[in-house]
């Protein structure tokens, strides 16, 4: 799945605690995404998840493709909505 597959999924509307959810569901520790996405630390991963800071909407985009090849949309969907 790609996160085309979701293309009405608001990224400003994703919480915090979302992305995390998102990355540990998809079985990413922080520095494995740092490793994956060129130009994203885990820095900036740790603010994105602590709601200290948020990511540009092309870079949240970039994330939330990562995590979608390993999660189905009915994932995304459930973890956004509920989270």
């Amino acid at each position: 799945m790609t996160s085309s597959d979701v293309p009405d999924l608001d990224l400003d509307r994703i919480s915090p605690l979302a992305w995390r959810l998102l990355r540990v569901a998809a079985g990413y520790e922080q520095r494995a995404v740092e490793r994956e996405i060129d130009e994203l630390m885990q820095a900036h991963i740790s603010m994105l998840e602590g709601g200290n800071r948020s990511l540009s909407a092309s870079r949240r985009r970039i994330l939330l493709e990562l995590y979608s090849e390993e999660l189905t949309e009915e994932q995304i969907r459930a973890i956004v909505r509920h989270f």
